[in-house]
This record gives structure tokens, C-alpha cells and sequence, in this order.
């Protein structure tokens, strides 16, 4: 079926972010997956045609689109190359609303111009060591001190970490009898005393995605670096799962789109028995099973788009969506690796990066466990995150 929610701003938008791709990001990129980590000053050039800071109002120094298909495209794109922009994606689909949403209009100021062009990298500390998806169980706490909060803990699993010039904490600042109470966002600036980067983390997949190990050690982070209203911030949290998770959805359809696009190709070139792979039957048929697939979860993710802009995406909508698209795009990626072959296991091969890359859908902004706990809950049947 053709997909019919992009017009011409749309198409002359992809037109330069995939030559940005090409020329900007594809001949390095290998040399990124090697070391680990996508060099911070791709994200100045990013920046400079407008990559970083799409939702940015003008007057801050961003692109003022209010339009989450724009986003859509940088991910449709990147993936189509069959390469990645490192913590980019996070930067300005997940943690650049918080500041939009929460910050004041002195913080927007100190902040939004740089965020926009790629020159403060902004990541987000939720995840601790014990806590896993229990935001409620966090323990980093801050204690107020003057005109200060004194921060103390520990984070894991942080993307774009290492990168990251801000990372918005959550951490606990009080206590109530719900655990969800007292919960704040402070915002963390690269080389404050006391907070250190750890180990970057070695991963299966999104190898040139920096992902880190944060402590903070009495951090005295000024109270004017608090996101919103002290106490609220598991309200924010939960607020800003809808972009998150529809972010990760879209990711999820793009990578099996990719895998498709691999397998049609591989199976036409390879010959088995002196016919090419594709004409075999089981071939076509895997790839129909695919294909179909693939339609389903790109109508949903489209239609979830399509409700975030109409600002109408609900958090038990958007599980349902990211659960679909992610356990299907796994699906999908791990048939195509198997018309592969053995070349399919190879690292040289595209195919076996998107494999291990998509193995996270699953697990990040949320794991399918939760996804299903979340949309039991909209049926009435129990509690949820």
C-alpha cells in the first residue's frame, strides 16, 4: 500500500539529509563501529543544516518543527544507509523535550541555542545498577544546600553518555509513602567536580552509540539546574515514554525495512546448485512472510505518527505500537540473516549488524515486558510503570 503522510517539504528534507549521509557519515562509519563512538564534532555539522535541533523553536536557534515526521525521515534515511548517527536520535527525538516541555525561560535560553546545533550533546540518567525499569526504586538522591543540590549515585546503560556535555539525572530529592513522590530532574553539566564518566560500554549492537557508566559524588549541581517542579519528575517521565517509544518504533520498521532490502538483494546475486537463492521456493516464501509483515508494522508505526503530531498518542497506544513493531522487526531481521547463510554471520555483512543492532528494540525505552504490563493495565487488569 503507498504510504501517503509525507508531502514535498518532506521529500526535499530527505533529499538533504541523505546526502548528508553519504557524504558526511557513510565513508566513516565503519571506523566508528571499531572505536565504539561517533566523534562529537559530527554533531556540530549535523547541527549546522539543522539535524540537532529540528523541534527547537526559531527563536532558540532550531529548525521550529512541531512535526514528528521529519524525524521519522532522519530515521528512515540513516537506516536506508545502512549507517548511524551515534546518540543523535536521543538527543533530539528523547531528551530535547524534556527541556522544551520543563525548562524554564532563563534555562531555555542558557541551553536550547546550543542544543540545537549539535554543539551540547544531551543525554538522560534514568537507569540505575539495581533498578533496571523500576523508576520508582531509583536511589541517586540530592540534598538540598543553599542555593545548590548536593548529588550522589550512580547510573548505567547511559546512551551518548560519553559524549554528553548535559545529562538530565533523575534522582530522588524526598520521600513520600508512594515511591513515585519525590522524584526531581537535575541538570548535570560535563566537568562538574564530583561527576565522572565511567567505562564505555562494550554492546552486542549500535556499537557507535557511546553508552556509559555515570557516578556522581557530591555534585553540587545548581538549583537553577532543575527541570521543572521539584518532586514531579515521575510525572515527567512517564509524560515523555510516548516520543521515546515512538521513536524506537520507528526505528524498529525502518531496520526490517533494511533487512528486506538486504535479503532481496543478497538472494537475487547468490547462487545455490547454479540458480540464484531467490528463486527458490522457500526464498519467496520467507520473503512474502516478510514483506507482509513489514506492511503491518509500517501502517501502525505511520498511524502512531500520525496521532503524536494530532498530540492524541496515549502511553498504552504507544506500547502497543513499539511491542508490535519491535517483536516483528526481530522476527524479520533474523529471517533475512538466515537466507544469508553463513555469510549472514559475518560481521562484513550488513545483515549481521542489523541483527545484533535490533536486539535492543526489545529491551530499550521499555522492554516488551513492560510493554504488555503497561497495556494490561489500559485493559484494567493491574498496576503498571
Amino acid at each position: 500500500m503507498r504510504r501517503s503522510q509525507y508531502d514535498q517539504d518532506h521529500e526535499d528534507f530527505r533529499k538533504v539529509v541523505r546526502k548528508f549521509l553519504e557524504n558526511e557519515i557513510a565513508p566513516h562509519f565503519e571506523e566508528w563501529e571499531a572505536a565504539g563512538i561517533v566523534p562529537k564534532d559530527v554533531y556540530a555539522k549535523a547541527g549546522s543544516i539543522g539535524l540537532a535541533g529540528l523541534s527547537v523553536p526559531e527563536e532558540y536557534g532550531g529548525g521550529g518543527i512541531d512535526d514528528f515526521r521529519f524525524n521519522a525521515v532522519v530515521i528512515e534515511e540513516t537506516f536506508r544507509a545502512r549507517v548511524g548517527l551515534g546518540s543523535l536520535s536521543l538527543h533530539s527525538n528523547i531528551v530535547t523535550p524534556y527541556f522544551l516541555n520543563f525548562a524554564d525561560e532563563e534555562q531555555k535560553r542558557r541551553w536550547l541555542p546550543d542544543i540545537a546545533a549539535g554543539r551540547s550533546m544531551c543525554s538522560i540518567a534514568m537507569t540505575e545498577p539495581g533498578t533496571g525499569s523500576d523508576l520508582s526504586g531509583m536511589v541517586s538522591n540530592a540534598v538540598r544546600d543553599g542555593d545548590d543540590w548536593i548529588l550522589n549515585g550512580a547510573k548505567t546503560f547511559i546512551t551518548g553518555g560519553i559524549n554528553a556535555d548535559l545529562v538530565v539525572v533523575a534522582c530522588r530529592t524526598s520521600r513520600g509513602e508512594d515511591r513515585r513522590d519525590g522524584l526531581s530532574l537535575l541538570v548535570v553539566e560535563d566537568g562538574m567536580p564530583g561527576f565522572t564518566k565511567g567505562r564505555k560500554l562494550d554492546k552486542l549492537g549500535t556499537r557507535s552509540v557511546d553508552t556509559a557508566e555515570l557516578f556522581f559524588d557530591n555534585v553540587r549541581v545548581p538549583a537553577a539546574n532543575m527541570l521543572g517542579e521539584e518532586g514531579k519528575a515521575f510525572g515527567y517521565l512517564t509524560f515523555n515514554l510516548v516520543p521515546e517509544r515512538l521513536t524506537q518504533s520507528v526505528q524498529s520498521v525502518a531496520a526490517a525495512r533494511a533487512a528486506v532490502e538486504l535479503a532481496v538483494e543478497y538472494t537475487q546475486q547468490r547462487k545455490v546448485f547454479g540458480k540464484a537463492v531467490a528463486s527458490f521456493q522457500n526464498t519467496k516464501f520467507v520473503l512474502a512472510e516478510c514483506a507482509t509483515e513489514l506492511e503491518a508494522a509500517q501502517t501502525l508505526a505511520d498511524k502512531a505518527v500520525e496521532e503524536f503530531n494530532a498530540g492524541r498518542l496515549t502511553v498504552p497506544e504507544v506500547a502497543k505500537v513499539k511491542l508490535f513493531t519491535s517483536e516483528t522487526a526481530g522476527r524479520i531481521v533474523d529471517k533475512c540473516l538466515q537466507l544469508h547463510g553463513g555469510y549472514g554471520y559475518m560481521l562484513e555483512y550488513p545483515i549481521a549488524r542489523l541483527y545484533a543492532d535490533i536486539r535492543l528494540a526489545r529491551i530499550a525505552a521499555g522492554s516488551s515486558e513492560i510493554m504488555k504490563t503497561a497495556i494490561a493495565k489500559s485493559l484494567g487488569l493491574g498496576t503498571s510503570r
